[in-house]
């Protein structure tokens, strides 16, 4: 009888850190008591080890039992230590060998199955990090671990078959590494744009708006095809590269969001969250720190539809994120910070009736109504919103004869070409895209000839431009000239960028 230590660990937003399991068999009163910062997941802890180790015909040790969670001054939390406590415990009372260069997780049920965790992946890189080359845990995360290169990891479906394992009676196979089918359904997208019917001038703006990750607010009437437009965004955006995949896949699995069906998150995300949805539920939050909409969405789109409809505590959230690209939360036991990478797209009626400025239907809002709705959504907010336009609806004749409009495919292939020139451009930098660009990479990459200057000294002082807002028309003129692979910005494409700026107005 004595001492045991097994290795685990424990996430903090999407990182991961290892926590030692120590477990201390004494003489005494029987008892057990697990200390470390351990929240009530991991407390009753307790219950579900010793009827687990009872229920697979192994003894409990009837000793005075200490389990100690190291590092005591981080918080743990959720069920994944039971199958570490429970190896300890066997290993303590010397019925199994204490196992070497493991790492242990899972959470059991009280006839000794294993459940699936959370956060499978990022153990798994946890693993790779500290140079440990073996993990057990629940046959249901399995397959999402081995997406990790050299690692074995062994699937565990309950407590007495690893016990057998690990006494040598049984061998488990390891689980063979995941093979990735990048296949997606891009061939076939669900909204292709060719099904959209019209609005080519909004299809200009959302290829501008793809190829430089740009954020995008369209303004129309009800019924003009604001969402059917947002939802065939996607179907333009570059595929995810490997390490954008992993980046979105940690993202889920911390967030219990995958499956065994889908390991692997392998299409750019597409979030639309409801109007009614809590500031907590957009950046994430909880006592225990979850991503929310925003960090579901890194890599991918986040859909505001209706915005001013958000209330106006939410939306003022966004705008430190969509300047940072993650997202700080603070609680009193730590601080996790999130990726929050995303696409914004939103869309808003002009008034609350929806039709101002129709040119078939009266709008019947009031001039107060009319300016209430519009201060909805404040002028910071706006600000940090590249690409405005305007979404009108469509004749009937157009929808008749939409004409040959182009394919999704088609327009990807040519954001393809201007991405290649960005990735020339950022390939001694972790930028991807435009819309990342710093003052530095402005001063390099953004130069203007004279007449370019003019344009923009004349465009700030008549629109009343922000610093921020000619930072923003600059990245987005930066993207028109790669789309019309021109090395340079050219009076056109800052007059482009610029009419967008316009319409916001």
């Amino acid at each position: 009888m004595g001492l045991a230590q097994i290795k685990s660990g424990t996430t903090v937003g999407v990182d991961t850190k290892t926590v030692t399991v120590e477990v201390d068999l004494s003489n005494g009163l029987p008892s057990f008591l697990i200390v470390g910062l351990p929240d009530k997941a991991v407390d009753e802890a307790k219950e579900r080890v010793k009827s687990a180790i009872k229920n697979s015909y192994i003894k409990f040790p009837n000793k005075r039992i200490t389990v100690n969670l190291a590092p005591a001054d981080i918080k743990k939390a959720g069920p994944a230590y039971d199958l570490p406590i429970a190896i300890g415990l066997l290993s303590a009372s010397e019925q199994i060998a204490q196992p070497q260069d493991s790492l242990f997780f899972g959470e059991l049920a009280l006839n000794g199955d294993l459940r699936p965790i959370n956060g499978a992946v990022l153990f798994a890189l946890l693993a790779k990090s500290t140079g440990i080359t073996k993990i057990y845990l629940p046959t249901a995360n399995a397959l999402e671990a081995s997406l990790v290169k050299d690692i074995e990891i062994i699937p565990v479906d309950n407590l007495k078959n690893l016990i057998a394992h690990l006494r040598n009676e049984i061998s488990i196979p390891p689980q063979p590494n995941t093979v990735i089918d990048l296949d997606s359904n891009y061939e076939n997208p669900a909204n292709d744009m060719k099904n959209i019917a019209g609005q080519e001038h909004a299809k200009r703006a959302l290829e501008i708006a793809a190829t430089g990750r740009h954020n995008i607010l369209m303004t129309g009437p009800p019924g003009s095809g604001k969402t059917m437009l947002a939802k065939a965004l996607i179907s333009i955006l570059p595929p995810l590269t490997m390490n954008e995949m992993l980046e979105v896949t940690k993202i889920y699995s911390v967030s219990g969001m995958l499956t065994n069906r889908q390991p692997l998150i392998k299409d750019r995300p597409f979030r639309s969250p409801h109007h009614t949805s809590s500031a907590v539920a957009i950046t994430g939050g909880g006592n225990w720190p979850k991503p929310g909409e925003i960090s579901l969405a890194h890599r991918g789109v986040l859909f505001l539809d209706e915005l001013p409809e958000f209330p106006r505590q939410v939306l003022e959230v966004l705008r430190q994120p969509l300047e940072d690209k993650n997202i700080n939360i603070s609680r009193a036991a730590l601080t996790a910070t999130f990726p929050a990478n995303f696409m914004l797209v939103a869309s808003q009626n002009p008034c609350p009736c929806g039709w101002l400025g129709d040119e078939n239907k009266n709008c019947i809002c009031t001039a107060g109504q009319i300016q209430a709705y519009q201060k909805r959504v404040s002028g910071p907010l706006l600000d940090r919103i590249d690409i405005h336009i305007q979404v009108p609806n469509i004749k009937y004749d157009k929808f008749i004869n939409p004409g040959n409009s182009e394919s999704s495919k088609t327009i990807r292939n040519r954001i393809g070409q201007a991405l290649n020139k960005q990735k020339t451009r950022f390939q001694e930098s972790k930028i991807i895209n435009n819309s990342e660009m710093s003052t530095n990479n402005l001063k390099k990459f953004c130069r203007l000839t004279e007449e370019g200057h003019n344009l923009m000294r004349a465009a700030m002082d008549n629109m009343n431009l922000t610093g921020r807002a000619y930072t923003r028309t600059l990245k987005v003129a930066r993207t028109i000239a790669d789309l019309d692979n021109s090395d340079t910005i050219q009076p056109q494409h800052l007059a482009e960028a610029l009419s967008y700026r316009l319409e916001s107005k």
